[in-house]
């Protein structure tokens, strides 16, 4: 038996035929744009033929990897965002087994968002206008503010520091963007979902190296029905750290 490889001749019946892992600027299966075709052609069959190496660097200029990180302009749309979420909480109310347990999944869905997006707003800044925090108070108004605004087009309403407790203080917002799509049943009645931007406040304090707890709670106004309290329990070690600064 002959032992030579056969190239498929190109005639015009074949050239229909397309292969559905390449992509349209190369050959080969591209992970940031995803499978496309392009027509079997010579120098194609003699890569699958050879198994010749190929380059999976994007090329598109769609790809989310070659857009600018400096881009300030708001890309994401308010329809799709409430699609997107009332999702997310149908998918983690189904693998729950009750309110605190759906509570801790939102949690811990938006922490891992608040440790890659502290970074992205500190690249935004630039490095001529950002700083590294060391306090508390000047992190929770980083937070409060630019990051803030970052995420949700606007600045929380108030910032505000326990005076029971020497490591609590709360972010309030009067109408948390996530809460506005949500219809809560009465069997879930304690239930907030702001619980998923609290994560996000801890993934970003935690990342920036002031460890807390986060937690939203509802505190509803006459004229505010979805006004949420995040309640930053701080770590010992934060506020002792904080303590010894000023000794």
């Amino acid at each position: 038996m002959s032992e030579d490889l056969i190239i498929p001749s190109i005639s015009s019946s074949v050239n229909k035929i397309t292969i559905s892992d390449t992509s349209k600027t190369g050959f080969g299966y591209n992970p940031a744009v995803g499978p496309s075709s392009n027509e079997i052609t010579e120098d194609t069959s003699s890569i699958l033929i050879n198994k010749r190496t190929i380059s999976l660097t994007p090329h598109s200029s769609n790809s989310i990897l070659d857009r600018n990180l400096n881009k300030k302009v708001n890309e994401i749309s308010l329809s799709s965002l409430s699609f997107l979420f009332c999702e997310i909480v149908n998918w983690c109310h189904k693998n729950s087994k009750g309110i605190q347990d759906l509570e801790n999944r939102l949690n811990g869905l938006g922490y891992q968002i608040g440790q890659k997006f502290l970074e992205l707003v500190k690249i935004r800044e630039g490095v001529k206008y950002s700083k590294r925090e060391t306090k508390i108070v000047e992190i929770l108004q980083f937070i409060h503010s630019s990051m803030w605004k970052s995420m949700f087009g606007k600045i929380a309403n108030e910032l505000e520091k326990s005076q029971d407790l020497n490591n609590e203080y709360m972010i309030i917002d009067n109408l948390p963007i996530v809460s506005k799509f949500i219809n809560v049943p009465k069997e879930y009645g304690n239930l907030n979902c702001s619980a998923f931007i609290a994560g996000i406040i801890e993934g970003a304090l935690d990342s920036a190296g002031f460890f807390a707890n986060v937690s939203a709670h509802s505190i509803p106004k006459d004229d505010n029905p979805l006004r949420t309290v995040f309640l930053i329990k701080f770590d010992e070690s934060v506020i002792l750290k904080e303590e010894l600064r000023y000794t």
